[in-house]
C-alpha cells in the first residue's frame, strides 16, 4: 500500500490506533511575547527583560521561542528585531519558506494521564502526536477496560482497549488499539488539551500534503503520494519493500494493524488504521 492510505468505517467493536491532535492550534502568535496580538519591537524588549533582569516571562513561554532552537534566549529577541526592522524571516519560519517550523501551540512533547510521553509534529498549521496512544485511563482517571477475550470483545457496547495479539510487547512501538466507544467517549482518551482527530482535520492534513479537495472528500482509496509522506521509512516496522514511503511530514505512521469485530488481529506490519471523530 505504498503512497496511499484511506480512512475506514467499520463495526464499532473493531479496534484501531488512536492518534490525537491538539485543541490549542492558533491560540498564540509566535513571537508575541507580551501577548498583545501582534509582533513588534516591544516583544523583543520583553524577551530581553525576561532574560537579563528577571522580567515577566513570555505568555505562554514558548511564544518567545521564535528561532526554533528549543529555548527562549537573546537570539529570539534579535530575530524579532530583524523581522521588525530589516524584513527578516517571520518568527518560527526558520528556513524562510513561509511555513512555520516551530510553533508555541505545538510543544515538542505531550504527556497523558498515565505519564506516557509522546513526541509531537507540526504539519502545516496542525499539531499532531507523532506516536500512537498507549493510555489505559480516560482523562478523568477512570480506567479503560482491557478486554483480551474475543467473545467478550465481539459484544462490547462500551469503551475498551487491547494490545495487538494481546501482547504487551507491541505497545512500546505501536501503542494500543481502542474500540470506537473508547475513541468517542466524553471522558476523552486523549491528553488534556488534545482530542481524537476529526475527519475534517484529517482532510486538512491530506490536502496540506497535496491532495485535492475532491479527492479528500471521496471514500475509499484516494490520493497519490500523500500516504507515503506520512509513513515511517524503511522495513524495520513496515513490511518490505515499503516503496514510496518518505515520511517527509514527520508524521511517522506505523503499521499497528487492527482487531476485527469478532476479536481476531490482522495486518501488523502491513496496515495502519486510525479512528476519526
Amino acid at each position: 500500500m505504498p503512497g496511499k492510505y484511506f480512512l475506514v468505517s467499520i463495526a464499532a467493536i473493531a479496534a484501531f490506533i488512536a492518534l490525537a491532535i491538539t485543541d490549542l492550534t492558533a491560540q498564540y502568535i509566535c513571537g508575541d511575547a507580551n501577548n498583545d496580538a501582534e509582533v513588534n519591537v516591544s516583544d523583543a524588549v520583553w524577551i530581553v527583560n525576561y532574560i537579563f533582569i528577571g522580567g515577566p516571562a513570555p505568555v505562554p513561554l514558548l511564544s518567545g521561542e521564535v528561532n526554533c532552537d528549543g529555548s527562549v534566549n537573546v537570539s529570539d529577541a534579535i530575530w524579532i528585531a530583524n523581522y521588525v526592522f530589516i524584513g527578516g524571516n517571520d518568527p518560527c519560519d526558520f528556513d524562510g519558506d513561509g511555513i512555520p517550523d516551530c510553533d508555541p501551540n505545538c510543544p515538542s512533547t505531550v504527556t497523558d494521564i498515565d505519564g506516557n510521553i509522546y513526541q509531537t509534529v507540526l504539519i502545516g498549521g496542525q499539531c499532531w502526536m507523532a506516536e500512537n496512544l498507549k493510555v489505559t485511563h480516560y482523562r478523568n482517571g477512570d480506567p479503560i477496560p482491557h478486554v483480551t477475550d474475543s467473545s467478550s470483545w465481539s459484544v462490547l457496547t462500551t469503551g475498551a482497549y487491547c494490545n495487538y495479539d494481546n501482547d504487551e510487547g507491541y505497545v512500546a512501538v505501536y501503542g494500543r488499539l481502542y474500540n470506537w466507544y473508547a475513541a468517542v467517549d466524553s471522558r476523552n482518551i486523549a491528553p488534556d488539551g488534545w482530542h481524537v482527530a476529526s475527519d475534517a482535520e484529517w482532510k486538512e492534513l491530506e490536502m496540506y500534503l497535496g491532495m485535492s479537495q475532491a479527492a479528500a472528500d471521496g471514500i475509499g482509496w484516494r490520493g497519490t503520494d500523500e500516504g507515503g509522506k506520512l509513513k515511517d521509512t524503511g522495513t524495520v516496522h513496515w513490511l518490505s519493500p515499503n516503496t514510496g514511503a518518505t515520511n517527509e511530514s514527520g508524521f511517522t505512521a506505523l503499521p499497528g494493524g487492527y482487531r476485527i469485530s469478532s476479536g481476531q488481529f490482522y495486518f501488523e506490519g502491513f496496515d495502519a488504521y486510525f479512528w476519526t471523530q
